[in-house]
C-alpha cells in the first residue's frame, strides 16, 4: 500500500512546474510527510496521557493541525472533499502556514527539542509545489498513511530509505544523501556500539549510520530508562547541507527516534582547540563528502593545512573522539598514498594517536555514481597503531546500479576481522615496517593467488601461426569430401 502511494506522489509531482529532480520529489514529501507524522504523534500522546487522567497540550494550534487544513472532517467523520485547494491552499501553505512553523525555532526551550525541529525544518525549505491542485491530492494521498504501529513505520522507514537511495542513484552528489546500507551494516557490527554509548556522525547527510546503529541497540525488552537514553542521549549529528538536514531528521523519525539531536550547521567551522572533553563522543561512524575543497579561513581551524574536506573531517573525528572510544570512517583510498605533506601529517597524526586496527578496501563502484575507490578506517584512540590488518573486498563482479553491494559480500571480512587472520584477501603490516617519513599505508596485497604471467608477443605469433595452419589442413579435408 505504501509504496504505491510513494509512486503516486512522485507521478504527481513530476507534473508539478515547481519539481523537477527526484531530490525535490523528496525534499516535498519530507514535510508533508513531517507534519501528517506529527500528527500521529500528538493523537498518540493526547491518547496516553488520557489513559493515565492526565492532559496532553497539543504543539501545533488548531489552525494549523493536520486535521484542520490538510485533511478537513465532516460532523459524520467523512474527510470533506470541498477542503481547501487550489490557490487558496498554496497561499495558505506559503504565506502562514510556513511562517508559522517557522517561529518554533525561536521559542522552543532547546535544540533536542520536537519544536526546535518543526522551526528549524521550516526555516529551511520552502514549498515547491506550485499547482495548488498538485497539492490537495498529495495530501490526500500522505493523509491514507498511517505512523501508529511499529509494522507501519518499519514499512514507512523502509520505502523512505528507498528514495534516498535513488537520490544517490540519480548523481548530483548522490553521496551526500546515501551511503550503501550493507556496508553501513557492517561497520556497526565491527564497531559493536553498547548502550550508554554516545554516537555521532559530524557529516550526517540522511542519517543513515545513526539509523543503523539505532535499529542495532534497538532490541526487544530494553528498559524504560534505555529507551529514554537511546531516544535522548545516544545518536548526535551535524549536517551543513539544508536538504541532507531534513532528510536526516526525517529518516531517524521514521525509524523511531522522536526528536533527533542533529544539528543544522558546519561541522569544519569549529575550530579545533575549541574542543572540550565534555563535547567528545564515545564511537564516531560517518562517511565524510569526497573530493570536496575548503576555503582557507575554514582550513584556519585545523593544525593540518588542507583544502581536501575529507581530511578536515579526519581530524575533527580524532578529535572529537573519547579517549577509548572507536570510529569507523569511509574515506577515499587515495588517503592512504597521497604523497603531499599534509596527507603524509595526517597519516601520521592517527597512527600516533590512534590504533588503526583495521582497513577495509572496498572495490570501484561501491559508490553508485561517484566514481571512487574507497576503504573504511577502524580505529581506537588513545594507543599508538603497532599493526593494522587490512581486507581487500575482491568480487566476481562488477558493482553498480544493477548490481549494488549486498550484505553477503561482507560476511567473509566480518568473519575474518573478529581474529584478523590472514588469508587470500587479508594481510597484516607491522607500522615499524613502513616508510617513517610518509606514513604510506597503500600496500599491496602479499597474500594474492599468483596470476599466470603474460606471453610474450613471440609466443602470441607462434599460437597464432599454429592455429592457422590447423584451419587450413580442416578447410583441406572439407574441400576432399566435396
Amino acid at each position: 500500500m505504501f509504496e504505491q502511494t510513494f509512486k503516486n506522489i512522485d507521478d504527481i509531482l513530476h507534473k508539478d512546474a515547481g519539481c523537477g529532480s527526484e531530490l525535490d520529489y523528496v525534499e516535498q514529501t519530507s514535510w508533508i510527510l513531517f507534519l501528517k507524522y506529527l500528527d500521529d504523534l500528538e493523537k498518540d500522546k493526547e491518547t496516553a496521557a488520557l489513559l493515565s487522567g492526565k492532559t496532553y497540550e497539543r504543539i501545533i494550534e488548531s489552525k494549523f493541525r493536520w486535521i484542520t487544513w490538510a485533511a478537513p472532517k465532516l460532523k459524520n467523520g467523512n474527510v470533506d472533499h470541498n477542503a481547501m485547494t487550489g490557490d487558496d491552499l498554496v497561499d495558505f501553505v506559503n504565506s502562514e502556514l510556513f511562517p508559522y512553523l517557522k517561529k518554533f525555532k525561536g521559542s522552543a526551550e532547546s535544540a533536542n527539542t520536537i519544536e526546535y525541529k518543526i522551526g528549524e525544518i521550516f526555516s529551511e525549505l520552502k514549498n515547491r509545489i506550485q499547482g495548488g491542485y498538485n497539492l490537495r491530492e498529495v495530501l490526500n494521498l500522505i493523509n491514507e498513511l498511517r505512523f501508529r504501529t511499529h509494522q507501519e513505520k518499519h514499512e514507512m522507514s523502509h520505502l523512505y530509505e528507498g528514495k534516498i537511495k535513488n537520490m544517490g542513484n540519480a548523481g548530483r552528489n548522490g553521496g551526500e544523501y546515501y551511503t550503501p546500507r550493507p556496508l553501513i551494516k557492517t561497520i556497526v557490527k565491527v564497531i559493536s556500539p553498547k548502550i550508554g554509548n554516545s554516537i555521532y556522525d559530524g557529516a550526517v547527510g540522511s542519517a543513515g549510520f545513526l539509523v543503523e546503529a539505532f535499529d542495532y541497540l534497538n532490541q526487544p525488552n530494553l528498559s524504560t530508562n534505555q529507551i529514554l537514553l537511546l531516544q535522548k542521549n545516544t545518536f548526535y549529528g551535524k549536517e551543513k547541507k539544508s536538504l541532507a538536514y531534513i532528510i536526516g531528521i526525517m529518516n531517524m523519525i521514521l525509524h523511531g527516534v522522536e526528536a533527533p539531536n542533529i544539528i543544522h550547521t558546519n561541522t569544519l567551522a569549529e575550530n579545533l582547540a575549541d574542543i572540550q572533553e565534555k563535547d567528545r563522543y564515545d564511537i564516531i561512524l560517518a562517511n565524510p563528502p569526497f573530493g570536496g575543497k575548503e576555503r582557507a579561513e575554514v582550513q584556519q581551524n585545523f593544525p593540518i593545512k588542507t583544502g581536501e574536506t575529507a581530511s578536515l573531517f579526519l581530524q575533527h573525528f580524532i578529535k572529537i573522539l573519547k579517549a577509548g572510544g572507536s570510529a569507523g570512517i569511509v574515506i577515499k583510498n587515495t588517503f592512504l598514498s597521497n604523497t603531499d605533506s599534509a596527507s603524509s601529517a595526517l597519516r601520521k597524526a592517527l597512527l600516533t594517536t590512534c590504533n588503526l586496527h583495521t582497513v577495509l578496501d572496498l572495490p570501484g563502484g561501491t559508490f553508485t555514481g561517484a566514481g571512487v575507490k574507497t576503504v573504511v578506517l577502524f580505529f581506537e584512540k588513545g594507543k599508538p597503531t603497532q599493526k593494522t590488518w587490512f581486507y581487500q573486498l575482491n568480487l566476481n563482479r562488477n558493482l553498480g546500479k544493477t548490481n549494488p553491494l549486498n550484505e553477503k559480500d561482507l560476511e567473509d571480512f566480518i568473519a575474518l576481522q573478529k581474529t584478523q587472520v590472514e588469508s587470500e584477501n587479508s594481510w597484516i603490516i607491522d607500522i615499524s615496517d613502513i616508510n617513517q617519513d610518509t606514513f604510506d599505508l597503500s600496500v599491496k596485497n602479499p597474500n594474492a593467488p599468483e596470476q599466470a604471467p603474460l606471453r610474450s608477443p613471440e609466443e602470441i605469433l607462434k599460437e597464432m601461426d599454429k592455429l592457422d595452419q590447423q584451419s587450413k589442413n580442416i578447410l583441406k579435408t572439407i574441400k576432399g569430401l566435396l
